[in-house]
């Protein structure tokens, strides 16, 4: 199991959907759309999505010497 961080590649607003996407193994596009329509009911997921946007790390960029 991966840690879950935002990743540099593939983010639309801010990485979330594809960061959850990369943790529980489905597609960051099946998560966004989990996400809009979770978003017509009633709760608090726009303010989740901000506070795991503000909470979740971002992946660290990978130097020359570890890409091999």
């Amino acid at each position: 199991m991966s840690a879950l961080a935002r990743p540099r590649d593939g983010r639309v607003l801010g990485g979330v959907c594809a960061a959850l996407a990369r943790r529980f193994g489905t597609s960051a596009t099946t998560m966004r759309v989990i996400f809009v329509v979770s978003c017509l009911l009633p709760g608090p997921q726009f303010l989740l999505y901000l506070a795991l946007w503000i909470l979740l790390p971002s992946e660290s960029p990978r130097s020359a010497s570890t890409a091999w």
